[in-house]
């Protein structure tokens, strides 16, 4: 060997020495780290791109979210759109694209400003009583619309006496009427009712649109001469027990006239006038009352006549839908056997996949995500995916197959850490012969020759999908030296309707079968040490993790989640008591109480022999933390070793502060150690 091949090849040896020093696993306080990109908003002409940029303060152990430019030309210039150091979102372009309206939220309120393009001049445009949503620019970028909720007096049943001068009296009862009183993450829920206005657009005083006891709301639409704004509500006079519909309806920008367009029973929304004004694209499918049906995307004229499904050649639940520049077809999103794609629809119903790779905003468990927008000249925007990264912006150009990437907010982080690889499988159910679908995390640097200790990640909903999505806690388990599954049982969504809704009235139900025949496949592949199989999830995850050990005692050690134990409780105590009846089960509890109880994971709970940790957040509106303690006691009286985990100030969304999502992670495979 002559001196320079020496040379190169010690040389070789030296960098790749060095990057194995500096390369090291996932590690929990690697999350804080973390950033994603969000609601990427592409320019009328697709020169620049406005995203929020959310990452996270481990002072202050929550998110923070500012809005970012990025150019699509060849200098791909990135920078902070302002100076403000307050959370930032819903960055909105006029349509002549020399102003960006969004949302700042601080301290003392949330507000609209506008940013102008040209020379960076900032103006903040309200001061309003709530916190505004759904901004939308009119035609002519001379106003803005928002819908916010205005505030109304909660009922008083009794007068009090006058207490005496500086006595300190216990506060006074809350006091509700509402079926709706509560939602998780948000608490108790001040009375109000959501309604439309417009502004200036330089300024002024807001315009109330809407009236009357109802909420109006979602997304906007104005019509192409401005004269009406389109959006979803419920004003039928039993709104309140109607909860499963809303129409589409428009109200008069001068006037404030409401006119209902659609009267289907069912769910109409997320309205958007075609760019020619002849057209209102619409969300939604007609109410049979099941488990799961999937969202169609329909069309009708502007005046609400003609209307016909547009989707009907698609199995496929339609979540987003933007119209082309030239009125003749819709971009629109969905989830297809775990992947989130964008695709253009004709006005024929013919669907052309453009990409498959959306996603990326869901940094705790790998769900489905993302969102896209469309420029005048038909680039797309959106949020790309990957196995080993959360989302970044990419943009996919009209007469392009290959999206460009413009960000890149993790590298300078995650190009020093090895990442577990994700592997999607597909196996047969023992139960029908249907195919289910699964992904498996390999821990970093596995010898895939050699069985390893297997951790089965049950997904929520039960209505959800997973995906080949970033997901910290399922790097973190990878990270610990556990090959993860996590997979999509029947029940899931991407597959269609119909595989949707196989839980109806059967849930818990053969989804079980399809987890452990997922389970036993892996085993028998020699990819899983059947001696050290471990099983978590959370909601409906813990669920199926507290039917599983129910069922069966084939793991070592089980976390159960945030779980329904109890169907007869849980439906009459959580946030949305009043949705179960009739679409999971016949009847209410009281009328149905054996069909009710037979689901219910308690009533197995005298089989269970499995260790067993129970964690709930402990202001968990959803799955309330009496669920969670109806297990823990169980298990308690009949002597199975077990602990009761408690998350102060945490809702269902347990992982929602960083910090929490560390706990979670950290106490999960602290059990699961403890019995390796």
């Amino acid at each position: 060997m002559n001196v320079l091949k020496l040379f190169l090849l010690v040389g070789l040896l030296s960098v790749f020495q060095v990057h194995a020093q500096i390369q090291k696993p996932f590690e929990s306080l690697d999350v804080f780290q973390l950033e994603y990109a969000d609601d990427p908003q592409i320019s009328p002409n697709g020169d620049h791109v406005v995203y929020r940029r959310t990452g996270f303060d481990i002072m202050k152990d929550k998110s923070k979210g500012d809005l970012w430019m990025v150019s699509t030309s060849e200098e791909k210039k990135h920078y902070k759109l302002t100076g403000r150091e307050e959370n930032e979102s819903s960055a909105r372009w006029s349509p002549s694209g020399d102003r960006i309206a969004f949302v700042s939220s601080g301290d003392s309120g949330s507000e609209i400003f506008v940013y102008w393009m040209a020379n960076g001049a900032l103006a903040k445009l309200t001061q309003l009583e709530n916190s505004p949503s759904n901004i939308a620019w009119s035609p002519d970028g001379k106003h803005i619309a928002f819908s916010m909720k205005v505030d109304a007096k909660a009922p008083v049943l009794a007068k009090m006496p006058e207490k005496p001068k500086d006595a300190k009296w216990a506060e006074a009862p809350r006091i509700t009427d509402r079926l709706k009183h509560e939602a998780d993450g948000a608490g108790y829920l001040k009375p109000g009712f959501n309604h439309i206005f417009t502004i200036s657009a330089e300024g002024g005083a807001p315009r109330q649109l809407t009236s009357g006891d109802f909420n109006h709301g979602g997304s906007l639409s104005w019509g192409a001469n401005g004269a009406n704004i389109y959006f979803s509500a419920n004003r039928n006079e039993d709104w309140e027990y109607d909860f499963r519909n809303s129409e589409v309806y428009s109200v008069g920008t001068q006037t404030g006239v409401i006119n209902a367009l659609t009267d289907a029973n069912g769910p109409d929304g997320s309205p958007q006038v075609s760019p020619d004004g002849k057209h209102i694209a619409y969300l939604g499918f007609v109410d049979k009352v099941q488990t799961y049906q999937t969202r169609k995307l329909q069309l009708m004229n502007i005046d609400g006549s003609e209307k016909k499904v547009l989707t009907l050649k698609i199995d496929r639940s339609i979540s987003d839908a933007v119209w082309a520049r030239d009125s003749k077809g819709l971009y629109v999103q969905y989830n297809d056997l775990g992947l989130t794609k964008l695709g253009y629809l004709d006005l024929s119903g013919n669907l052309t996949e453009l990409v498959d790779n959306v996603g990326g905003t869901t940094l705790g468990r790998p769900y489905a995500s993302g969102s896209f927008s469309v420029s005048n000249n038909g680039n797309i925007a959106y949020t790309l995916s990957k196995t080993d990264r959360p989302a970044d912006v990419a943009v996919l150009s009209k007469r392009g197959k290959t999206p460009e990437v413009l960000t890149a907010l993790n590298e300078d982080l995650l190009n020093y850490r090895t990442m577990g690889e994700v592997e999607e499988i597909w196996y047969t159910s023992t139960v029908d012969g249907r195919k289910v679908q699964g992904w498996v995390v390999y821990p970093p640097n596995h010898n895939k020759s050699q069985p390893a200790p297997l951790l089965v990640e049950n997904h929520g909903g039960p209505i959800l999908n997973y995906g080949p999505h970033f997901s910290a806690e399922i790097q973190l388990y990878a990270a610990a030296g556990y090959v993860v599954f996590y997979p999509n049982p029947r029940g899931s969504t991407s597959y269609g309707e119909e595989f949707g809704n196989l839980l109806y009235n059967n849930y818990p139900g053969e989804d079980y079968n399809d987890v452990m025949d997922g389970v036993h496949e892996l085993v028998n592949k020699g990819v899983a040490d059947k001696e050290h199989l471990y099983v978590t999830g959370g909601s409906a995850g813990g669920i199926m993790t507290a039917w599983i050990i129910g069922k069966n005692n084939e793991f070592k050690a089980a976390v159960v989640a945030k779980p329904v134990m109890n169907w007869i409780s849980k439906t009459l105590v959580a946030d949305n008591y009043y949705g179960y009846a009739n679409s999971r089960y016949p009847g209410q509890p009281w009328e149905n109480f054996e069909n009710y109880w037979k689901f219910s994971p308690l009533s197995l709970v005298g089989n269970v022999e499995t260790p067993t940790m129970v964690m709930v957040g402990m202001d968990d509106l959803r799955t309330p933390p009496s669920e969670a303690k109806q297990l823990y006691h169980a298990l308690k009286l009949r002597k199975i070793e077990t602990v009761l985990v408690e998350i102060p100030e945490a809702s269902h969304g347990i992982a929602a502060r960083p910090s929490n999502l560390i706990t979670k992670v950290a106490h999960t495979l602290a059990w699961f150690e403890k019995y390796k």
